[in-house]
C-alpha cells in the first residue's frame, strides 16, 4: 500500500493548526467550522490507520500507512478537537443562537405634514402610532438550549420594544425575557417570564412581515405582552399554550391582584394550510378611571378573542383574522348623563402575496375596524371625552368627532386601511420593502397639520431595508 508523503501531510496539518489557533477570538460559528474540518481530517487520518495490514508472522514490522511522525501528528489534532469541544462548552456557547435585525424607515405622512427616516424613535416621547409602530428599531436575539431540553430567551429592543409599548413611561430594552422547561417530555412545557404576545397573523418583526406598516388589528385591538406563568403542549398537529399574567405590564399597581388568562390554539392542517385561535379574559387597567366619565371603575374586565388562519403554497401566500373586543366601562365617550359605557369593537384584516420571482413579492393588505358602538373605544386609550366636547385620536384617526358635544350620543368612528407594496430580497439577509397607505374614517377624525382642517381619510408612503442575521 502507498503512504502519503510527509511532506503533504506536514502541509495540510500545519494548514489546520493554522486556521484553528485564534479560535477563541472567533465567533461561534467559525469555532464550529473549525471544529468540523478538524474532524474531517481526523476520519481521513484514521482510515489511513485502518489501512495497517497486521504485522508479518516472521516478527518484521508492518509497513504503516503513516509514519511515526504522522502518528504523532494525528494524535496531536484528536487533542486540539476534543479542547475546541470542551471549550465551546464551558464558555456556554454550545446550542446558543444569536440572531439580530436593523430596520432603518422611511415615512411620508400626508396629513402630518411629515417626511422622513425613523429610527429607534422613542415610545415615551412620540407614542404608539400606525406610522410609528414596531419599524425603524433593531433587535438582539439571544436563544440558549440547556442540557435536558430547557430553553431560555433573551429579546432585546430599544426603543419600541414590548416592555417599552407596554410602560411608555419606563426604560425598559427588553422585549422578551422567557424561559421554557420540558415537564416529563419536550412536547410538555412550563413557560414564564415576559412573553410577548401571540394573537394574530401578523408578528412583531418586520423579517416576518411583507410590508412596512402592521394591519390596525395589531395596532390597536390586540394586546402587546404578558408578564407571568403558564403551559405549552404540543401534540401531533395541535399546539396549545396558556398563560395566568400580569396583562400589559411587568408589575401590577395597588389594587391591581387578578392576573388575566391569556391563551392560544394552532392546528397545522397540512404542508400548507393552518388556522389559530386566541384570546385573553380578565380585569384589566381601566383608563377611563379618575378622569371625567361618571362611575369608571379602576380596573373592569376585558374579553378578547381571534381568529386567523393561512395558506401558503407556491409563489402565493393568503392570511386573515377576525378579531372581537369588549371591555366594560372603557369607551371613550359617556352616556347621555356623563356615566361610563362599555368600549365594544370588531374588526377583520386580510393580506394576499404573489412572488412574481424567487425575490420580488407583491403584497396587499386590507383591515377595517367598526368602532362606533357606546361612543367608541379600542384596546388601551385611543381618543377621550374632556367633559365639555370630544377630542379624539386625530394621528391615528380614532375617537369621536371634534364636532361631539356634551350629552350627544356620540359614535365612534370606524376605521379601514388598504396598504399596496412589495418587498425584494436584496441578498441573503437584506430585503428591501415599500408601501402605500391609504387610511379611511366614517367621521373627519384625522387632523390636517397644514391646513388645521380634519378630514376622513390620509395618506402614506413607506420605505425601509431590513437586514437580519
Amino acid at each position: 500500500m502507498k503512504s502519503l508523503r510527509p511532506t503533504a501531510l506536514a502541509c495540510a496539518i500545519a494548514l489546520a493548526f493554522g486556521a484553528a489557533a485564534p479560535a477563541f477570538a472567533q465567533s461561534n460559528a467559525d469555532v464550529l467550522k473549525e471544529l468540523a474540518a478538524l474532524k474531517a481530517r481526523i476520519a481521513e487520518l484514521e482510515k489511513k490507520l485502518a489501512a495497517v495490514p497486521d504485522a508479518p508472522a516472521d516478527g518484521q514490522p508492518a509497513q504503516w500507512g503513516m509514519t511515526p511522525e504522522q502518528v504523532a501528528d494525528f494524535n496531536k489534532l484528536v487533542v486540539k478537537s476534543e479542547a475546541l469541544e470542551d471549550a465551546q462548552e464551558s464558555h456556554g456557547y454550545k446550542d446558543l443562537k444569536i440572531g439580530g435585525y436593523m430596520d432603518p424607515t422611511f415615512i411620508w405622512n400626508k396629513d402630518q405634514n411629515r417626511a422622513g427616516f425613523q429610527f429607534l424613535s422613542p415610545v415615551s416621547k412620540d407614542g404608539y402610532n400606525y406610522d410609528d409602530s414596531y419599524f425603524g428599531t433593531v433587535q438582539l436575539d439571544f436563544q440558549k438550549e440547556l442540557e435536558g431540553g430547557t430553553k431560555w430567551r433573551l429579546t432585546l429592543m430599544p426603543q419600541r420594544g414590548a416592555g417599552v409599548v407596554a410602560d411608555p413611561g419606563g426604560n425598559s430594552i427588553v422585549h422578551e425575557a422567557s424561559v421554557s422547561i420540558p415537564l416529563g417530555d419536550l412536547q410538555t412545557r412550563l413557560i414564564a417570564g415576559q412573553i410577548p404576545d401571540w394573537s394574530g397573523y401578523e408578528y412583531i418583526q418586520p423579517t416576518t412581515t411583507k410590508l412596512v406598516t402592521r394591519g390596525l388589528l395589531l395596532d390597536f385591538t390586540e394586546p402587546t405582552t404578558y408578564t407571568g406563568a403558564g403551559m405549552e403542549i404540543i401534540r401531533g398537529k395541535w399546539d396549545v399554550k396558556g398563560v395566568l399574567a400580569n396583562f400589559n405590564s411587568s408589575i401590577n399597581q395597588p389594587k391591581q391582584f387578578a392576573p388575566v388568562l391569556a391563551y392560544r390554539v394552532d392546528y397545522s392542517k397540512g404542508e400548507f394550510s393552518g388556522w389559530g385561535l386566541a384570546g385573553v379574559e380578565g380585569k384589566v387597567a381601566n383608563a377611563n378611571h379618575g378622569g371625567v366619565i361618571l362611575g369608571a371603575s379602576q380596573n373592569t374586565m376585558l374579553h378578547l378573542i381571534e381568529a386567523d388562519a393561512y395558506f401558503i403554497r407556491g409563489d402565493l401566500t393568503l392570511q386573515g383574522q377576525l378579531g372581537f373586543g369588549k371591555q366594560k366601562g372603557a369607551a371613550i365617550t359617556p352616556d347621555a348623563n356623563g356615566n361610563a359605557r362599555d368600549a365594544q369593537w370588531w374588526g377583520a384584516s386580510g393580506l394576499a402575496a404573489y412572488k412574481l420571482d424567487p425575490r420580488f413579492e407583491a403584497v396587499v393588505r386590507a383591515d377595517y375596524i367598526n368602532n362606533q358602538k357606546n361612543g367608541g373605544g379600542l384596546l388601551g386609550y385611543t381618543g377621550y371625552y374632556d367633559g365639555t366636547g370630544a377630542v379624539g385620536d386625530t394621528r391615528n384617526g380614532i375617537g369621536v368627532s371634534p364636532d361631539c358635544t356634551l350629552g350627544a350620543d356620540c359614535k365612534g368612528a370606524n376605521r379601514a386601511a388598504v396598504a399596496m407594496g412589495f418587498n425584494y430580497l436584496l441578498t441573503a439577509n437584506t430585503t428591501i420593502k415599500a408601501e402605500y397607505r391609504l387610511d379611511l374614517a366614517s367621521q373627519a377624525v384625522f387632523l390636517d397639520a397644514k391646513t388645521g382642517l380634519y378630514k376622513k381619510n390620509n395618506s402614506l408612503l413607506g420605505a425601509t431595508m431590513v437586514v437580519g442575521f
